[in-house]
């Protein structure tokens, strides 16, 4: 930490070479006035009372410390605080493509379906960051940027909130999904990159290859992260509601392809991991996390606090000319 004292608007020190001129407006008024004219001072002095010829320039001096002061205080006095911080943030920047086919309406994470679940974790998760730039792709048929990297995580959460199924056109486009998170990194100064894939199927959509999406991650430095949602085999899916307005349901298959999604993670210095509840999908973002190497956003640096103590000045300006008026008004004052 270093304190220093020092002027805001030094070039306004120069008016105080204004202050002689007081007295010599002053002396030019007392050769001016007339002869009968004497102070209440002069006869005070005349009958003894202990005063001395000096307090005659009291008001000039007054008059010439609050101009003074109030000249040091246009000047805007100041105490400099420096202090080295470390402003340094550490992030990363994290692109997430989550899987939005209809096969994420698949119920094997009770009492919720892969989606809902999917959604609540990653709002955790967006709760539990603080630096990391996050965005979000969302894909089925087809992939789309839904959220760019931002550091506005209200946003992302609304953003989840209203996510729903059966929006796009259904299938799962993983390649693309991929690509396009990829696409949204490349431009990114970050030391650490990575795109979290959380899909529950296998790649049956899409024009670019789940591998030749990968091969670029690679190139680029960028590790992609799988995370496989669900159990596998036959899972309860929704098929209409009964009679009563309930949900009805079916046992379905849902093709899986966990070896393609370990070769796009390892193709790329990634992980893949398979989540069958919610505190295990859970467990596996964090684990994302805790793998990679944090970066700087920004650099560090010094900051610098200022202390204002040109009101101090001021009011002692004041002061002065209240005094000067007082005493001008008593016990200096001049009769004709």
């Amino acid at each position: 930490m270093i304190e220093s004292f020092g002027f805001h608007s030094p070039q306004f020190l120069w008016l105080l070479l204004a202050a002689p001129l007081v007295f010599v407006w002053a002396w030019v008024e007392k050769r001016r006035r007339a002869v009968l004219r004497f102070s209440a001072a002069s006869q005070l002095l005349r009958q003894g009372r202990g005063l001395r010829p000096w307090v005659l320039w009291l008001l000039p001096a007054l008059r010439a410390a609050a101009l003074c002061l109030a000249v040091i205080a246009l000047a805007r006095p100041q105490e400099r605080d420096t202090r080295v911080k470390d402003l340094s943030v550490e992030g990363i920047d994290i692109m997430i493509a989550l899987d939005l086919s209809t096969s994420m309406e698949a119920a094997d994470f009770k009492p919720n379906n892969r989606l809902h679940v999917a959604k609540e974790v990653l709002t955790e998760f967006l709760s539990s960051r603080a630096n990391d730039r996050i965005g979000l792709v969302v894909f089925s048929g087809a992939a789309y940027t839904q959220a760019p990297l931002t550091l506005d995580y209200g946003v992302l959460k609304e953003v989840l909130r209203q996510l729903r199924p059966r929006v796009l056109e259904d299938g799962t486009a993983i390649g693309d999904a991929v690509a396009t998170a990829l696409n949204r990194l490349r431009d990114s100064d970050a030391r650490s990159r990575v795109v979290v894939l959380i899909t529950d199927g296998d790649n049956n959509a899409g024009k670019v290859s789940p591998l030749d999406a990968a091969e670029a991650g690679r190139a680029l430095g960028i590790p992609v992260y799988t995370i496989l949602v669900g159990k596998g085999g036959k899972v309860p899916f929704p098929a209409g509601t009964d009679l009563f307005g309930n949900t009805a349901w079916r046992e379905v298959e849902i093709p899986i392809n966990p070896e393609l999604l370990q070769q796009m993670s390892s193709a790329t210095g990634g992980e893949f991991y398979r989540a069958t509840d919610r505190e295990s999908l859970k467990a596996n973002l964090q684990k994302v996390l805790d793998s990679l190497e944090r970066s700087k956003l920004m650099e560090g640096g010094a900051t610098a606090t200022y202390r204002e103590h040109f009101h101090v000045f001021l009011l002692a300006a004041v002061l002065c000319l209240v005094l000067e008026f007082l005493l001008k008004s008593t016990l200096l004052r001049v009769f004709p």
